[in-house]
């Protein structure tokens, strides 16, 4: 089977879904020999895009030099539906929210989570919501539907309106580097390169309103209001938003305003390489998300057998499982309280890294990769049904 495959976010890892381009299409290398992928991108490829053992093919638009968002939206709609007619795929992969309208073969999309959707906060301008609604009507008309949580596949079949035999819970995985690390030198090195202190709670992830930062903060700071000189500095890593908005309210006003500014550390941006040790170094992990279409940081947290303290909302729950503590992210009392009880309780956090680690081996790059081949083999076998039926022969 040839198939096609937008690589628009191929070599972009610091997003969801260049890492999930970039790791199943690496699982594909591994697995795969019976497949041909044809990948196709616009513009110039990121530096590290790596598409290993595969072809990496820039399409042109009539909007390259004059607007990124028009090229875009013309490579998606347009460019890569030409690119697999001529090419005869048998079928082309979008992985993520952004399939054509038309497409010229069956499709298969990758609706991670629906944020522009379902967050009146995130729908943005309104040409950002006409093309949120011009993607919604692309993935109705996709032959099958990829999604990483059932939680977001419930989303899906009830706002997008598409049938749910249509659509695949797929679960994604940590990076592989993501592994306990117990080399001191390396911890220490990882200390001294982002000014940590030698122990400290952690939060790794975005800046965005749904991330929560504000409960967590305040949650922090009734924390040192219990433990007095006892409290564990926070540690919030990951680019700091370059303004203080409604969408990405700024982390250090917040812990200012608390009077905890003193107590959290902001790194900045961490290097993925830099991350397993980050996470092995925390005595637990930090994640009250609102809203996450599967909840990757906190499963690279628990692969790193990391406790983790999480929201019980959305996909949280269901990746979790019993890896870790639930909280109600709009509760502070009960946050605060879960924090003051996993600093003082050693037994408890060797008990909750035994559990992360059993729950996190259960989800593994080569099983995504095999249950979307599987996908892959449905979507082509049905198309190969109902061909007769559609186009019968003269």
């Amino acid at each position: 089977m040839r198939v096609a495959w937008n690589a628009f976010f191929l070599g972009q890892e610091s997003t969801g879904s260049g890492q999930y381009t970039q790791q199943l299409l690496q699982a594909f290398a591994q697995l795969d020999t019976h497949n041909e992928y044809l990948l196709y991108t616009m513009g110039k490829p990121a530096i590290s895009a790596d598409p290993g053992p595969y072809a990496l093919r820039v399409l042109p638009t009539p909007f390259t030099r004059l607007s990124d968002n028009l090229a875009k939206l013309w490579f998606e709609q347009v460019s890569l539906a030409r690119a697999c007619r001529n090419a005869r795929a048998d079928l082309c992969h979008v992985p993520y929210f952004a399939s054509p309208l038309r497409p010229a073969v069956p499709t298969v999309v990758t609706v991670h989570d629906l944020i522009p959707l379902l967050l009146p906060l995130y729908r943005g301008s309104v040409m950002v919501r006409l093309y949120t609604q011009l993607v919604a009507a692309a993935a109705r008309r996709a032959d099958r539907v990829i999604t990483d949580s059932l939680h977001s596949k419930n989303d899906i079949v009830r706002h997008l309106r598409v049938p749910a035999e249509r659509v695949h819970v797929i679960y994604l995985a940590a990076h592989p580097m993501c592994r306990p690390i117990t080399d001191e030198n390396v911890l220490a090195d990882t200390r001294t390169k982002y000014g940590l202190p030698l122990t400290y709670i952690l939060y790794l992830g975005g800046f965005d309103q749904r991330k929560n930062l504000s409960a967590l903060l305040q949650a922090y700071a009734g924390m040192c209001r219990v433990l007095g000189d006892k409290a564990l500095a926070l540690v919030v890593a990951g680019r700091l938003p370059p303004a203080d908005t409604p969408l990405f309210p700024a982390p250090q006003r917040m812990a200012t305003e608390l009077g905890i500014a003193g107590r959290v550390v902001f790194t900045g941006w961490v290097a993925e390489e830099d991350k397993p040790a980050l996470y092995s170094g925390a005595l637990f992990f930090a994640f009250l998300s609102l809203y996450e279409g599967f909840g990757l940081m906190p499963l690279e947290a628990m692969s790193c057998g990391t406790p983790v303290l999480v929201a019980n909302r959305s996909s949280l729950p269901e990746i979790v499982g019993s890896g870790g503590v639930l909280v109600d992210p709009e509760n502070l009392d009960q946050i605060t309280e879960h924090m003051v009880t996993l600093v003082r309780d050693a037994a408890l956090r060797q008990h909750l890294a035994q559990e992360a680690l059993s729950q996190a081996i259960r989800f593994d790059w080569r099983d995504t990769a095999r249950q979307t081949l599987r996908a892959y083999d449905l979507t082509a076998g049905l198309q190969k049904q109902l061909l007769p039926r559609v186009f019968p022969k003269s």
